[in-house]
């Protein structure tokens, strides 16, 4: 049995989520799918911006329904959504899971996913096969990866079974694991979606009272990885799409290789926070990358107008991981 109210349980078997062990989850994405519909005529942001096969990532998470912030625009159902109690920031050290188990369910439940693709006249059959054997990890798909303890320990073990890139992206309020990982992924993201801390407060809402500063912490540790390093920017008009100077002295004081601003989406249980019409569109989300690339120095590489996400770096080009 998972862990977790049944409420919020049924809430992820819904939303085609598959359950690993008793803290973990695998969610196929929109864009896997899409890759593997189209022949891979379409693909996510990943793809074009680091080489990562689309059809062939596997999107996990090692801390289901678990996060330290409570973001307006965050898709996972939250418990004051469904009007119930749950302890969002804790895991007990009974319940932590051995990364190698995680990983070897992750790609079981990775396949069962996507077995229905199996049978589609429409999606080249090679494609499929390849699909069933993920080579990137994004350790992203919901809750926050930093409460699972065995961090390192999993992004080495993903390593081990073949895989050629492993992402985590984080909201940044654990620097204490950050600080302390036995194994560096290919990329880390930091969430920074606020460029001040009352921005901070009314946009990603914090569970804990020393969020901002955790955060900056954080930002002050980029600097010492090996791997690059992203800032992402989830921008919401109204709430934190505003002062781009603000987000430039972030990017100062993280040295991060790259930076993506990228539109807030009205999906899953964000659509109970914000409407369709208030999201940022691409061209918002565009203009806002050349005021943030004036005010910080950095330069527009790419961008991926169906993700509405621009890529910023001091790199002449990207580094392709893949």
């Amino acid at each position: 049995m998972m862990p977790i109210p049944e409420e919020l349980r049924k809430v992820y078997q819904r939303q085609g989520y598959q359950f690993v062990g008793s803290h973990s989850a695998v969610k196929a994405c929109h864009w896997t799918r899409k890759s593997l519909r189209t022949g891979g005529a379409e693909y996510c942001y990943k793809q074009r911006f680091y080489g990562i096969p689309c059809h062939r990532c596997l999107q996990m998470t090692p801390s289901l329904g678990r996060c330290l912030q409570s973001c307006i625009y965050c898709w996972r159902a939250q418990p004051s959504d469904l009007g119930i109690a749950w302890d969002q920031i804790h895991l007990p050290p009974e319940e932590v899971e051995d990364p190698d188990f995680i990983v070897e369910a992750s790609i079981e439940a990775h396949r069962k996913a996507i077995s229905g693709f199996g049978g589609n006249p429409k999606v080249p059959r090679e494609m499929y096969l390849e699909a069933r054997e993920p080579v990137h990890a994004a350790i992203s798909l919901e809750g926050e990866p930093t409460l699972y303890p065995r961090l390192g320990e999993l992004v080495e073990a993903y390593f081990k079974h073949g895989f050629k890139t492993v992402f985590i992206v984080t909201n940044g309020l654990r620097p204490d694991v950050l600080a302390n990982l036995e194994h560096e992924p290919s990329q880390l993201y930091v969430s920074v979606s606020a460029p001040d801390e009352e921005t901070y407060k009314r946009t990603c809402r914090p569970l804990i009272r020393d969020g901002w500063k955790r955060l900056m912490e954080t930002l002050e540790l980029l600097d010492s990885f090996s791997c690059p390093t992203v800032l992402r920017h989830t921008l919401l008009p109204g709430y934190n799409m505003h002062s781009p100077e603000g987000y430039a002295r972030l990017a100062e004081l993280s040295n991060a290789t790259y930076l993506e601003p990228k539109a807030a989406m009205s999906v899953g249980y964000a659509r109970y926070r914000f409407g369709y019409e208030e999201m940022a569109r691409h061209n918002d989300i565009r203009r806002f990358a050349e005021a943030l690339a004036e005010a910080s120095g950095y330069r527009i590489l790419d961008e991926h107008p169906p993700s509405s996400v621009v890529l910023l770096s001091r790199l002449e080009k990207p580094i392709r991981l893949c």
